[in-house]
């Protein structure tokens, strides 16, 4: 049990875990970016109708968040038996490597077959290594935060997501303005890919500047030699708290499909000729303002989650998403660019009321020796259930009904969905970390 490290060391935390999580996430959504604007044209068969070659670059979206509860799994073990250091720096490496070879693929006119298989293989890489990489930054800082504060420090990692995504939007917006579409579609889209190189470095000095944890430290002081060795932490956290890792998957599901479907499925249906018609820097800037006021409300509602307690807040999120998703695609179809900036702003305003309590929620509710397996699952797989197939769902109800209604009654449903789980979950914000 600790009080918190000293403020000096717990800032020193707070930025590398930040600034590590930002690239990470930035690595993960610039994918998304490319998958919505790129990948359709130029992994697959120019034979493919614009939409069917849509769904399949969707669908090698999604083979990232399969792999998410993979690295979980294989993280969270790492992170409980050897640390939450070691198991962060191996993540940032091997989500640096993974996005760096994906600018240097080739594509379907010079590999044929084989640039899909490759894609889809380095998007698994990168799934393992998001799947892990939460886990570390999020308990790096969270066991180094003063008990009543848990919420406050624990949003900064959260808010590493919105700098991943107004980074993987900027860097996108401005290659694409710089450069004529050709230009952009030729080699231009290799430019943000091969930029994480800069996570290896950063890996790099998180090995040599930052230290363990002092509740994992303390608890490898008092784990005894003698004792046989423990059953695996993964199989430990499954057995011992199903329940709690099953509803956490849920209540994470409305958050995932909303905020997948704004950074994914709505640039590609804003921007395309079938959808809005609306100019592609256009729907990326709106997503980058949206994701900028998501910011605030991570780390406001996070410390507010402090003192009234994270199921109220998440709660709060989850019915004003509710509200929000019927509203959504109204306002987006009027194609105007105020509209479509409320629109997508409440989506991750919305968002972030909920992301900022979640990081202190989910680690609360497990105890140190299985707190990296636990959280890890729990997060990992609402992101399967939510993130993975939300822009796959999305772009099939649009082609069975041609209509975005069904897509909004979607998202309500997954809000209620949320709603019911974080009731089941007992409150956690006056638990003590042991």
């Amino acid at each position: 049990m600790t009080a918190g490290a000293p403020r000096s060391k717990l800032a020193k935390t707070v930025a590398i875990a930040v600034a590590g999580t930002s690239i990470e996430w930035y690595d993960f959504f610039i994918y998304g970016t490319a998958a919505a604007l790129v990948f359709p044209q130029l992994f697959f068969s120019a034979d493919l109708p614009p939409l069917v070659a849509l769904f399949a670059a969707f669908s090698t979206f999604s083979v990232g968040f399969i792999a998410r509860p993979v690295g979980g799994i294989v993280f969270g073990h790492f992170g409980d038996r050897f640390g939450r250091k070691r198991a962060l720096i191996a993540a940032l490496m091997t989500m640096g490597i993974a996005t760096t070879l994906i600018g240097l693929l080739p594509g379907y006119a010079t590999a044929g077959a084989a640039a899909p298989v490759m894609l889809v293989i380095l998007r698994f890489a990168q799934g393992l290594a998001i799947g892990g990489q939460w886990g570390g930054a999020i308990l790096l800082i969270t066991e180094s935060a003063p008990n009543n504060q848990r919420g406050f420090y624990g949003s900064f990692a959260q808010a590493g997501i919105t700098v991943g995504v107004i980074a993987a939007n900027l860097v996108f917006l401005v290659v694409n303005g710089a450069l004529s579409p050709e230009d952009f579609m030729a080699w231009g889209w290799r430019i943000p890919f091969l930029f994480s190189v800069v996570l290896v470095g950063i890996a790099l000095y998180i090995q040599v500047r930052l230290e363990e944890t002092q509740l994992f430290q303390q608890l490898q002081k008092d784990a005894k030699p003698a004792e046989p060795k423990p059953r695996s932490p993964v199989v430990e956290a499954l057995l011992t708290y199903p329940k709690e890792i099953a509803l956490i998957a849920g209540a994470f599901m409305a958050l995932q499909v909303t905020f997948y479907l704004l950074l994914t499925f709505v640039v590609a249906y804003g921007s395309s000729a079938t959808g809005l018609g609306m100019p592609r820097s256009d729907m990326l800037i709106a997503v980058m303002i949206g994701a900028a006021l998501m910011a605030p409300a991570i780390v406001l509602c996070a410390a507010l989650s402090d003192r009234v307690g994270r199921r109220v807040v998440y709660i709060a999120g989850a019915v004003f998403l509710g509200i929000w998703s019927l509203l959504f695609f109204p306002m987006l179809e009027t194609k105007e660019f105020h509209w479509i900036v409320i629109a997508i702003s409440g989506g991750f305003i919305g968002v972030g009321v909920m992301y900022g309590p979640q990081g202190a929620f989910i680690v609360e509710t497990f105890p140190t020796k299985l707190r990296y397996s636990g959280a890890s699952l729990g997060y990992q797989a609402g992101a399967i259930i939510g993130g993975a197939v939300a822009p796959i769902i999305a772009t099939a109800l649009l082609a069975e009904f041609v209509d975005t209604f069904a897509i909004g009654i979607y998202l309500a449903l997954t809000c209620v969905i949320t709603i019911a789980c974080v009731l089941a979950l007992k409150e956690t914000y006056r638990n003590r970390l042991v």
